[in-house]
């Protein structure tokens, strides 16, 4: 700035009207650098008389202003460093005094809004290099939300320089590690050094963190960071030996927590997961790791190995029978709110699976003898159905993880899969099967049937001959009960009406042809050889798929007969026009037993498929034919086991091979005969035929010319491939007085979380909570995913955020508890200050839950000081 533009400026001070209550105006200008000393006397001033500050005038100057002249406007123009305060004589004049400098770095600091004062001055003069660029300026300005500390100047400063898009310490870091660990190649440190601002980084490094080495590396300090980080969570002996690389105060391990946290819930987690795997090598951190039990590793998750080494060691301990379920439950139960879970939700989510058929085993370790075929029927139907759940769950969860490359842990799941094989097939089917055959053998022998057991050969005249309204029938190839029980619970989550599910004895042999005739109305089902082909009649009618329509038009005159796939691809007004003036409409879907045709391996999750898929045609039976009365059903079930049969899971044909007029490898119908001794005899039709009925035993199959396909069999008489679902669903309008009495029965809600905690009072950085879901997940009441966290007065955070996946099925409150352990913060808390517990739905506009706590935290850290 040059005299004249000076003159002009002190002038314009000096004619402005005066503050309320000032006689005169004082102006003291400070040049401390003395750059104008020599020019001072050319001023030229209207209203104001210019003074001199020297070492010596002190005195002279304050009597001048005091005494002599009290009501006379003046300019002081002071180039004095003063090294103390008291020095200063003219110290009160400058609280009531007017500022003014002429430098550049005095209209710098005008241009950005800092306030005037040494400090500020000083840092601005200190980093003049960078500010020296309008752009840079307004890029420091438009970061900070003010610069009235040197603190937040240098803070501004930094994060314009590391590109960080936030001015706390912790963004400015994350920020310059992800652009690499070698200081040499990253732009973003080599910017700081450009601009000589390279020692404030490393203060600030230094005061957030503890990181003090005098290398200033940054692959020194990303270890630093996640080691401390770390030791908040892990045993001290993971890290014997690294004490170099770690700090021991809590208040700066939590900010190493908080970076850490901050980046790998961000969206550039990868970044941070490429520096983590450098540090867990250059470390042998993986190693160290090792020797720690899953449960110990469970609740840290900042380290991106951590996944597979808990999974190693679970699925080796499953292995060598050493891990309880419960511990499995817990541990699963943790990992899957934490980031990097998806990664490896397949091995999680088999091993449960695995462990609840383990709970399954400890409920039924006598074995599976009970008396009464209707009685081993309700307790599958109620109970044992659950453990071929189990079984499908673990086989979608392996067969998932054969997608991606798994390296040793996929070599661990495929043992826990031979243990999974052995429970299943050995324990399970063989002792369930040898029960049930048992029990059963009699009644089919001499009736073909099960007495006291509803009859898939009644289903049409018990369901749909006199039903009321217009009925919709799905019926879907090889849906077993199991797979059913999961559709009933979904379309009672995401459907409004009335769900009941129940069972039928499906007809033997339990195959397409004869199961689609038992759900057509008739009066007797019989058989005819044709052309070497068994063939299955209605009332002496063809029930192949091409006269399925006509027979039920033959009952009643308004049916009609369509395939889902069609129904799915047509337009709604198509499809409209297709049911209009219906009363009975049968669906048919194939999935399951499609997908068995090309592979076997693919069948569980082609169940998941079915789901969805039946899902969809309800609601467009729903929503598209207003339709009130839905049922779905199935022909068949099916046993499906995943390792290759040993011989002794086969028969052969041979002693029955000249009188075979049809058989498959669960069932054979033969000319009559004596019977095979490994075969269990079966009333054919109820002996409505010249032909006898076979099945062998348990789990067994026949062997087959084909030679393949032995893993996905059905047409035999075990629980899995007799026991045919029925869901019935009576969907409800909104008009109707059913739902208008019971709307908070049928509208579907999610499951509330409630804090279960008592004690309101936090006195530790580190810190449990339990949590308890409300309600079950089942009938109208859907998961729910729940963040909570904490927030000061002013909404923001003060804790790291904690995810509660609240889908509990069971009953037991117990088991629907959570335990969260939160972080806080390192800050100053205020223990007079109310403070909020936030619970709130994830994605979600819902006002989340807020519970008042007091923070007590003695040694809590104060905020950031000066850098230096």
């Amino acid at each position: 700035m040059d005299l004249q533009t000076i003159n002009q400026e002190l002038n314009k001070r000096f004619a402005e009207p005066l503050p309320e209550f000032y006689k005169r105006r004082i102006v003291i200008w400070y040049d401390e650098e003395g750059e104008f000393l020599d020019q001072i006397d050319n001023l030229d001033l209207l209203n104001a008389k210019v003074l001199r500050l020297t070492e010596n005038n002190n005195f002279v100057i304050k009597k001048t202003i005091a005494v002599d002249e009290p009501t006379q406007n003046f300019l002081i123009y002071n180039s004095m460093n003063y090294e103390k305060p008291d020095d200063n004589w003219l110290l009160d004049v400058e609280l009531y005094s007017e500022e003014f400098r002429a430098d550049l770095i005095a209209i710098w600091m005008d241009e950005m809004g800092i306030p005037s004062s040494v400090a500020l001055r000083n840092q601005v003069k200190k980093y003049r290099k960078f500010l020296n660029a309008k752009s840079r300026r307004d890029e420091v300005v438009k970061l900070a939300d003010s610069l009235d500390s040197p603190t937040k100047l240098q803070l501004a400063v930094m994060a314009a320089i590391g590109e960080s898009q936030r001015t706390d310490p912790i963004s400015i870091i994350k920020s310059v590690l992800k652009e690499g660990l070698n200081s040499a190649d990253n732009y973003l440190y080599q910017e700081f050094v450009k601009y000589e601002a390279s020692d404030l980084f490393w203060g600030m490094v230094s005061q957030i963190t503890g990181y003090n080495d005098v290398d200033h590396s940054l692959g020194k300090l990303a270890a630093h960071i996640i080691l401390t980080a770390g030791s908040r969570t892990l045993p001290d002996s993971v890290f014997d030996g690294l004490s170099d690389f770690m700090t021991e105060n809590p208040q700066l391990q939590a900010y190493c927590s908080d970076l850490i946290s901050d980046w790998i819930h961000s969206d550039d987690v990868y970044l941070y997961v490429s520096i983590a795997e450098v540090v867990e090598e250059e470390m042998h951190l993986e190693k160290r790791l090792s020797k720690q039990s899953a449960d110990v590793l469970a609740d840290t998750e900042i380290l991106p190995c951590l996944n597979r080494i808990i999974l190693s060691k679970i699925m080796t301990d499953i292995s060598n029978e050493i891990v309880s379920s419960e511990s499995i439950f817990t541990i699963a139960e943790k990992r899957r709110a934490m980031v990097w879970f998806d990664e490896y939700k397949d091995y999680y989510t088999g091993i449960v699976a695995l462990a609840k058929m383990n709970e399954f085993y400890k409920e039924n370790a006598a074995g599976f003898h009970i008396v009464g075929a209707k009685k081993i029927w309700d307790a599958y139907t109620k109970e044992y159905y659950k453990m071929d759940t189990y079984y499908r769950e673990f086989h979608m969860s392996y067969e998932n993880s054969k997608k991606t490359y798994g390296g040793n842990l996929q070599d661990l799941f495929t043992a826990v899969c031979d243990k999974v094989e052995r429970l299943y097939t050995n324990w399970y089917l063989d002792g369930l099967g040898h029960n049930w055959s048992e029990e059963v053998a009699a009644d089919l022998e001499k009736k073909g049937f099960i007495e006291g057991i509803e009859r898939q050969e009644n289903f049409y005249d018990r369901k749909i001959k006199n039903a009321d309204n217009r009925v919709y029938v799905i019926i879907s190839d090889a849906l077993r009960y199991e797979v059913a029980v999961s559709l009933s619970e979904e379309i009672s989550r995401d459907m409004r009406g009335k769900v009941n599910l129940s069972s039928m004895q499906g007809i033997f042999p339990t195959i397409t042809k004869f199961g689609m005739a038992a759900l057509l109305p008739h009066r007797e089902i019989s058989v005819e050889l044709k052309n070497d082909q068994l063939k299955v009649l209605n009332d002496g009618q063809s029930t192949d798929s091409t006269y399925r329509e006509k027979l039920l038009q033959k009952v009643n005159s308004e049916s009609i007969v369509l395939k889902a796939t069609d129904l799915v691809a047509m337009k709604r007004s198509e499809r409209s026009n297709l049911v209009k003036g219906k009363e009975v409409v049968y669906i048919y879907h194939d999935t399951i037993d499609k997908t068995s045709h090309t592979s076997e391996e693919k069948v569980f999750n082609a169940c998941t498929e079915t789901i969805d898929e039946i899902k969809n045609l309800v609601k467009i039976i729903v929503n598209d034919f207003s339709g009130v009365n839905i049922m779905i059903t199935s022909d068949h079930g099916f046993l499906y086991t995943y390792s290759p049969l040993t011989e002794e899971s086969k028969t052969d044909k041979s002693d029955f091979a000249h009188r075979i007029i049809e058989y498959d490898r669960r069932f054979a119908i033969l000319a009559k005969g004596e019977d095979p001794d490994f075969l269990l005899p079966v009333n054919l039709l109820s002996g409505r035929t010249d032909y006898a009925g076979y099945a062998p035993r348990g789990s067994i199959r026949i062997k087959t010319s084909a030679g393949s396909g032995m893993n996905f069999v059905h047409g035999g008489i075990s629980l899995q491939e007799m026991c045919v679902p029925l869901i019935e669903y009576k969907h409800l309008r909104n008009s109707s007085k059913e739902y208008q009495r019971n709307r908070d029965k049928y509208d579907t809600k999610p499951v509330e979380v409630n804090l279960l905690s008592a004690n309101h009072k936090i006195s530790n950085m580190i810190f449990s909570l339990n949590f308890y879901q409300k309600e079950a997940v089942g009938l109208n009441r859907e998961k729910c995913i729940y963040n909570a966290y904490f927030v000061d007065a002013t909404g923001k955070k003060v804790s790291d955020v904690q995810k509660i996946i609240a889908d509990k099925t069971t009953e037991d409150v117990q088991a629907r508890t959570f335990r969260c352990n939160f972080s806080l913060k390192s800050q100053a808390y205020d223990s007079k200050e109310i403070y909020y517990l936030i619970i709130e739905k994830e994605d979600s506009t819902d006002l989340p839950e807020r519970i008042e706590f007091q923070i007590d935290i003695a040694f809590a850290a104060d905020d950031f000081g000066f850098f230096g």
